[in-house]
Parts: C-alpha cells; sequence; structure tokens
C-alpha cells in the first residue's frame, strides 16, 4: 500500500477507474487498471493499494502501484508548474523553418526536402517558436515529453551520412 499526499493547491476527483487533477494551470486525467489496484482519497491522500486476492498477479501489481503513485505525483507537479522543454534548431547545409497550425508541428526545407515533415502535438501540450529555439511546454509530463520526441524523431535523416548532415532539431539546456 502507498500512500501519496495531495498538495493544497491541488484538487483531486475520483470516478470509477479515472483520476482528475485539477489546478491553477489546467486539468490532468488519468485512468488506472481496477482489477488489479485500488486507488482512494482519504483525508487529503491517495491511497494505493492492490487487489489481494490475486495471487499470480501480485508482483505486477506492486510495481503498478509505485508507477501509478509517481505518475500521479507528476500529475500534481503539472498542474502547477509547467514541465517544460528546450530544444534548438540546428542547420549547415539548407536553413530550416519550422511552423504550428492545427495541433501540428511542421519542419520545412530539412536536407532540401521539397516536403514538409510533420508531427502532432500533443493533447493540451504547447510549443512556442523564437527564432532557431523551441520551447515546449504542459501540464502533463508524458504529453510534453511525447511531443518533444516526435519531433526529434521526424528530423532523422536517412540513407545519408549522419556524420556530415546534422541538420535537425536538438534536445537544449539554454531557456528558449
Amino acid at each position: 500500500m502507498i500512500s501519496l499526499e495531495i498538495n493544497q493547491s491541488a484538487k483531486a476527483e475520483l470516478s470509477g477507474n479515472e483520476i482528475k487533477i485539477t489546478g491553477k494551470l489546467g486539468t490532468n486525467t488519468r485512468k488506472f487498471n481496477d482489477t488489479l489496484i485500488d486507488v482512494k482519497i482519504d483525508n487529503g491522500k491517495f491511497i494505493i493499494d492492490s487487489k489481494k486476492d490475486i495471487k499470480k498477479m501480485e508482483k505486477k501489481a506492486r510495481k503498478i502501484e509505485q508507477t501509478m503513485a509517481g505518475e500521479l505525483s507528476n500529475d500534481m507537479e503539472g498542474v502547477n508548474k509547467y514541465f517544460e522543454i528546450n530544444m534548438q534548431i540546428v542547420f549547415a547545409h539548407f536553413p530550416i523553418t519550422i511552423e504550428t497550425a492545427n495541433g501540428m508541428f511542421y519542419i520545412k526545407n530539412m536536407i532540401g526536402e521539397r516536403a514538409k515533415r510533420a508531427t502532432k502535438i500533443i493533447n493540451n501540450t504547447k510549443v512556442e517558436i523564437n527564432g532557431q529555439k523551441i520551447k515546449i511546454y504542459g501540464t502533463s509530463k508524458d504529453d510534453v515529453t511525447q511531443t518533444a520526441a516526435n519531433i526529434r524523431k521526424i528530423c532523422k535523416i536517412r540513407h545519408k551520412d549522419s556524420r556530415v548532415f546534422q541538420d535537425g532539431v536538438y534536445y537544449s539546456m539554454e531557456e528558449a
């Protein structure tokens, strides 16, 4: 059994197998497998417990308890402070241009290609473009990191020497 304190600045609601956490920046919703674990809200705490009647699944249920506790902790943090990833455009051969429209992220002129490379911006993640710097932020850590990974994925250059063609969008430590 795992007990997790609910932040004072976050509100949590439990309905069936879905948890909704609301804060000043937005709302995160998380579903869980109610055949393996029970989640309850009691006195400002999440109580995550495995179902005792499933002997074979005991180890898996314990792992799911720990995973669920981490995910709920991230969700409570995200609704009060955005998760943020900074990226930067790097090119040597052809000038890359990027844009966002209708929940999509487009890269144009990647190594001289005429076709745009496109990927989806996951759920309520926000993308800000400032020159060569990109700032990806949102309330859900899963969605922010998946959006950044999708952007890296569409920048992959195939059938060319990767030591020479290093154009793309890379993770950056600098603020965007």
